[in-house]
């Protein structure tokens, strides 16, 4: 079962080959979603401070572990440090606020979800903010020495904003967390990242419902009885990343717990083939 299969980061953990992800998910309703998950089989959640439902997905958490019986060493948390913060000291806190309101003794990742503030990302303005990242970084490397965070890695980082990580960092990112669903594989960042053990994690998998207005993926689906959403996850885990399916309908949940299936390489071929999405 996909779900009980890992990936090895670069730092010896073990991450679960798919996590549930949260984005635009409520904090009420990201209980019920991480309990279901939990219940599924999920054993992997993502969520961020920016998402405003760490209470939620940590009331999840617990919920989920006393259905199942499941202990929270065999679960896998994620969060993230806002883009907009860019200081020691602020990264520090952020630290610290979200193993609060997860109610979590450590948390098993942490990234910088962006390399600059949201309205700097796809502005003109292409100040880098190296120096700002660094100290983010610093902060977020005393907590991981500290047993705060078991593993640090960085999200939409472009290939310079990786190497200044890597050139002037302690700890080495374990992942890069990018937007990648079918029809939009960005092959430069995924192939630098596996050049440097980075693995990558792809968020949007299912292109925020995009994927369901394209008659080609449809059709695809149907030829392997499954549902967009699963063969969206499927095809990045074919790609050797790590998919971040999100939904918070029950069912759903459940439908994208179940990922054991094998895509023809050249039905990969193919969707490699589609663009533009």
């Amino acid at each position: 079962m996909v779900l009980s299969e890992y990936y090895k980061l670069n730092n010896g953990m073990r991450v679960p080959k798919v996590a549930l992800g949260t984005w635009q998910v409520p904090d009420k309703v990201a209980v019920e979603a991480v309990s279901v998950a939990i219940d599924a089989g999920f054993k992997h959640v993502d969520t961020a401070i920016a998402y405003g439902n760490e209470e939620g997905v940590g009331a999840g958490l617990r919920a989920g572990m006393e259905k199942t019986g499941i202990r929270r060493e065999a679960l896998f948390v994620t969060t993230k440090i806002p883009a907009e913060i860019k200081s020691f000291k602020e990264a520090e806190r952020c630290i610290l606020e979200s193993m609060k309101r997860l109610d979590c003794s450590y948390i098993d990742m942490m990234l910088i979800h962006a390399p600059r503030p949201w309205k700097e990302m796809n502005a003109s303005s292409r100040y880098r903010y190296f120096d700002e990242n660094l100290a983010v970084w610093e902060a977020m490397e005393d907590a991981y020495l500290a047993g705060k965070i078991r593993a640090l890695g960085v999200s939409n980082f472009d290939i310079d904003d990786l190497k200044n990580i890597f050139d002037n960092g302690k700890v080495f990112p374990a992942v890069n967390q990018v937007k990648v669903h079918i029809g939009h594989v960005p092959m430069d960042i995924i192939e630098f990242c596996e050049q440097n053990g980075v693995l990558v994690e792809a968020y949007s998998p299912n292109a925020t419902g995009k994927l369901k207005d394209v008659p080609e993926i449809c059709g695809m689906a149907q030829k392997y009885r499954v549902s967009v959403p699963q063969l969206a996850s499927r095809f990045d885990l074919q790609l050797g990343l790590l998919p971040l399916p999100k939904s918070a309908n029950p069912d759903r949940i459940r439908e994208n717990s179940n990922l054991d299936f094998e895509i023809t390489a050249a039905d990969m071929a193919q969707m490699l083939q589609i663009e533009g999405l």
